[in-house]
């Protein structure tokens, strides 16, 4: 498994644009390979002390935080997607994006620890 993740500042105003946006986006990943998409909008975002996602991606005023994790089978698979996704059109960037793309952040991560989604199993109590 190899993890692509995103932090990404959306005008408030733009959410059911952006998540239009999104939708459509996630089938043309699906198409090269992408397992998996989350995309999460904004709840508790705190100020930090130091740094914090609105300092990251220098969010301005109105604008909600998107994060975004995007599951690929190995990393041969995503790069080899990156790749051909540079040349498709499909992925140009177009002019009426619901975000400024220039702030987003973006890395990719080997997994060192997964947990997987409980399927109603309780610890027993000791």
């Amino acid at each position: 498994m190899h993890v692509a993740g995103f932090v990404i500042p959306v005008p408030e105003e733009n959410q059911s644009t952006y998540r239009l946006w999104a939708a459509n986006s996630a089938k043309l990943f699906r198409e090269y390979g992408c397992l998996e998409i989350v995309e999460c909008w904004e709840d508790n975002v705190p100020d930090g002390k130091h740094t914090d996602f609105r300092r990251a991606v220098d969010a301005k005023a109105g604008e909600k935080i998107v994060f975004t994790w995007q599951i690929w089978s190995d990393k041969a698979t995503l790069e080899a997607a990156e790749e051909r996704m540079s040349t498709d059109p499909c992925f140009d960037i177009p002019e009426d994006i619901p975000f400024d793309p220039t702030r987003l952040i973006f890395g990719t991560f080997t997994p060192i620890h997964a947990s997987l989604r409980s399927q109603g199993e309780k610890r027993a109590a000791s």
